[in-house]
């Protein structure tokens, strides 16, 4: 046999093992199920200022509903659509949900299949076909201001026994990942609205008053009056009259009135709140009844009254706030129902005295300023507030007088 047939049948030979081993051995590839892990969900959203609308849907399994919340831009500014437009700072807020969730890598391929859906907490809380009660996850869509989506997620149960890990899915799709992101965008609309409301800090409060009182509209007057009074000098709470007080009572009172915030809101009739910023009341029919719808009356001399009572603030720059307390908020706008028809309408107004602030030492004029921009931000709105913050503010004199 010559050289040249020799290193042919060699050859021929080499190939035929070559082929075989390569059907014995190991699969090398690397399986379908595997193809996209450690790939990022969305490789286009590097920006967070690309966001410009936020939808958190939630799932309440006790109630079987979905509860979709939404914030969005509108003309430079943040606003939850779902609650008439009420204007939000989302601030660090936005910029935490971002970070949460941009360049969110597929860590971990868990699942291909339909049927773990349920098991991960990742069906669609928006689906429909589903017959599952249970295994609902938190759906959370971001937008451009095309309206185009830059992210869209459905976030799921944590990973057991990873800590900061949470089971994944995108919408639409089977696969379901498990994810490092410590991402949780809430659907409440008191998570997304300002912190607080009043913004009294407990150090400049001088005097409170806390009116109880009930409404006889029959005889046109009060019945039932009970007026608590306490003064707060050199960090020193006093009730009037003499006597001691709760400390803790007291204490929880003017925490409330520092950081109160609101579980909810109604707007006001257009003139209303216009007569309000300007600090006339104006007596229109429709005044009338929209307070009255929220259990507040309007005197003939125009004094307004509240079905829960009132509560006066004086501060050392010569405010005075004017805290009024309404009828239990039945209902609510948009994912706050359940919260809403636990809380209660407040009323809130203020207003400012040269003479005051001199009482309290204060001759820089700046609480004039401070009680217009406060106006403009009560004027519109009726705010609901919790329960648990309503009876913290609405003290009588046996929670605050201590025991000899």
């Amino acid at each position: 046999m010559s050289e040249t047939l020799k290193t042919i049948c060699f050859a021929g030979g080499a190939l035929v093992l070559a082929i075989a081993a390569a059907l014995l051995q190991p699969e090398r590839r690397t399986p379908s199920i595997l193809s996209d892990q450690g790939e990022v969900f969305y490789p286009d959203f590097k920006d967070p200022d690309m966001v410009k609308s936020i939808e958190v849907v939630d799932y309440d399994e006790s109630t079987a509903t979905a509860r979709p919340f939404k914030i969005e831009q509108q003309k430079g500014r943040w606003v939850i659509p779902s609650h008439y437009n009420y204007p939000v700072e989302v601030g660090d807020r936005l910029a935490s949900v971002a970070a949460g969730l941009m360049n969110l890598k597929k860590d971990q391929v868990r699942s291909d299949s339909v049927e773990d859906h349920a098991r991960y907490g990742v069906i669609d809380p928006l689906d429909t076909k589903s017959p599952s009660l249970q295994g609902r996850g938190k759906r959370v869509t971001l937008r451009d201001a095309d309206n185009r989506v830059v992210a869209d997620f459905i976030l799921g149960k944590p990973v057991e026994g990873k800590a900061g890990y949470r089971y994944v899915r995108v919408p639409g799709r089977k696969r379901v990942y498990a994810v490092k992101t410590d991402a949780d965008p809430s659907a409440q609309f008191a998570d997304w609205a300002s912190s607080a409301i009043l913004r009294i800090p407990t150090s400049s409060i001088r005097r409170v008053s806390i009116l109880s009182y009930t409404i006889d509209e029959r005889a046109g007057g009060l019945t039932n009056l009970d007026n608590v009074v306490l003064t707060h000098d050199g960090g020193e709470w006093k009730l009037a009259g003499g006597g001691a007080v709760i400390g803790n009572a007291v204490r929880s009172m003017a925490a409330a009135l520092e950081g109160l915030r609101i579980v909810d809101v109604r707007p006001k009739p257009p003139s209303l709140a216009r007569s309000l910023r300007e600090g006339a009341l104006e007596m229109s029919l429709e005044t009338v009844m929209s307070l009255r719808q929220r259990g507040f009356l309007v005197t003939p001399n125009g004094r307004i009254l509240a079905s829960e009572g009132e509560m006066l603030v004086e501060t050392s720059n010569g405010l005075l706030y004017a805290l009024r307390f309404g009828d239990v908020a039945a209902g609510g706008a948009g994912a706050e129902k359940a919260v809403a028809s636990e809380g209660r309408y407040l009323l809130a107004t203020v207003t400012w005295d040269a003479a005051r602030a001199a009482k309290y030492g204060d001759s820089s004029g700046a609480g004039e300023r401070l009680a217009r921009e406060s106006n403009a931000r009560f004027a519109d709105w009726y705010y609901v507030i919790s329960n648990a913050d309503f009876q913290r503010l609405r003290l009588r004199k046996k929670d605050l007088a201590a025991t000899p």
